[in-house]
């Protein structure tokens, strides 16, 4: 191993020496007194090289708000589940209830952390995966095929059938307790000397899981009244409806149908083939995620099929780089970091994902797109954070940004090419727990 190089006393003269001769540094510090970061690194010039206007806008309802939670990735799914209804019904606006989803995401992970955390009682506390699995536990975050796993178990419904409540608008604390129970579980089967005595331990935390989850969230409808106005404003009431019924008759939609296609330009991961993440996923017996690595310029080929048929796309990203929340505007050329510093900052899509400097960190839906030429500018967004900020709650792209971080999307099978979907017949190959790829939507 290397021997550790200190900082000298001359290597600190020097640097403050240098940083004391540059006016342009002494002005930076006297506007980083009063104003943040970004503002005195912003350039304008790119909000108006993305203006609101798209050539393919597809008609979508009003933007939902997950709160203080980290739903993205449910509310972005029944943004794009509700458009297929109300397609088939005519109907005027209407929301699915996310609460729903949520409360058996919530069970459902539960007892998958349990699971993973007996399939390694013969591993010390501090194994990697142990460790893995501890520190994350269970969150609000998921993927795509957790969501489809959700849904073909438990089916969906509206929101007015299952409404938000305080707590499943703000996870926080009912999320300490649950995984305070959980890491319990997680020391107490580890005294357990037979499955029996496992298989007791495992039902008796999921019970007080599912007390916890059912006071914070409600109770899930076993059956529910389907009522909505059609765009004429006549109103309509379908009687008795179960969740799962809602599902399979007034969705009808085969969510077996899409694939979860990635791009992730790293040496460990070709293109066109197949992966999963150990560990990764929510309902046991349910979905396995499963993912599909292609170059960017297929996966937008994709999605732009995709909107062309008018279905707008679930997608996963980055939304903590380059985003101004205010105007709606996601562009790695609106803030000019590198020049207001001197800062040497450029990295490729490759090793911002094997340094961990980005990840998916958030879910969203692709509702519109400009085209010159037949290739993408920039892209319209339907966000999950309410609809006081940007354009109503719909915000704006550019294709760079994109390129550099938007990391998967929800893709019909008959979007795909015979390459691809040659690939998805081969077993997956397993990807560590901690793999970029592993992280969740939140």
């Amino acid at each position: 191993m290397k021997e550790m190089t200190s900082i000298t006393l001359d290597e600190l003269d020097g640097m403050r020496e240098a940083y004391c001769g540059n006016e342009k540094a002494r002005v930076v510090r006297n506007a980083l007194t009063k104003n943040d970061i970004g503002s005195i690194s912003r350039v304008f010039s790119a909000e108006c090289a993305n203006p609101n206007i798209f050539t393919i806008d597809l008609p979508t309802m009003s933007a939902t708000s997950q709160e203080a939670s980290g739903r993205c990735w449910i509310f972005s799914a029944m943004n794009v589940l509700r458009e297929i209804i109300a397609k088939k019904y005519n109907i005027k606006e209407f929301e699915l209830s996310q609460n729903f989803v949520a409360f058996y995401d919530k069970l459902e992970k539960a007892n998958w952390f349990m699971e993973c955390i007996m399939q390694e009682t013969d591993a010390p506390l501090n194994s990697s995966e142990n460790r893995f699995l501890l520190e994350t536990a269970v969150g609000d975050g998921g993927q795509w095929n957790m969501l489809v796993s959700l849904v073909k178990k438990y089916g969906i419904c509206p929101k007015s059938a299952m409404p938000e409540t305080f707590q499943s608008s703000h996870t926080r604390n009912m999320n300490g307790l649950l995984n305070r129970r959980l890491r319990k579980f997680a020391w107490d089967v580890r005294t357990c000397t037979t499955d029996a005595e496992k298989e007791a331990c495992r039902k008796a935390c999921l019970k007080e899981c599912y007390s916890l989850i059912a006071s914070c969230f409600g109770l899930p409808p076993k059956s529910f009244t389907f009522e909505y106005y059609d765009k004429d404003n006549k109103a309509h009431a379908e009687y008795n409806v179960t969740p799962v019924q809602f599902y399979k008759e007034y969705l009808a939609e085969d969510l077996d149908q899409y694939v979860s296609v990635i791009n992730g330009p790293t040496a460990d991961k070709p293109f066109h083939k197949t992966y999963t993440v150990k560990y990764l996923g929510n309902v046991v017996g349910g979905n396995r995620v499963e993912l599909l690595n292609v170059p960017m310029e297929d996966l937008k080929a994709a999605i732009l099929k995709q909107m062309q048929d008018g279905s707008p796309v679930w997608f996963g990203c980055d939304c903590g780089k380059d985003g101004d929340r205010v105007t709606g505007l996601w562009d790695d050329a609106q803030y000019d970091y590198a020049n207001t510093f001197d800062m040497s900052l450029d990295m490729t899509k490759e090793q911002i994902l094997d340094t961990r400097q980005s990840a998916m960190n958030h879910a969203m839906v692709l509702t519109g797109v400009n085209l010159v030429d037949g290739k993408p500018t920039r892209w319209k967004i339907e966000n999950s954070w309410g609809d006081k900020n940007a354009n109503k709650g719909y915000y704006i792209a550019s294709d760079s940004w994109f390129d550099q971080y938007v990391y998967v999307a929800a893709i019909n099978r008959k979007y795909l090419s015979e390459e691809d979907l040659k690939a998805l017949e081969a077993e997956p190959a397993e990807l560590e727990p901690w793999d970029p790829f592993g992280t969740l939507a939140d």
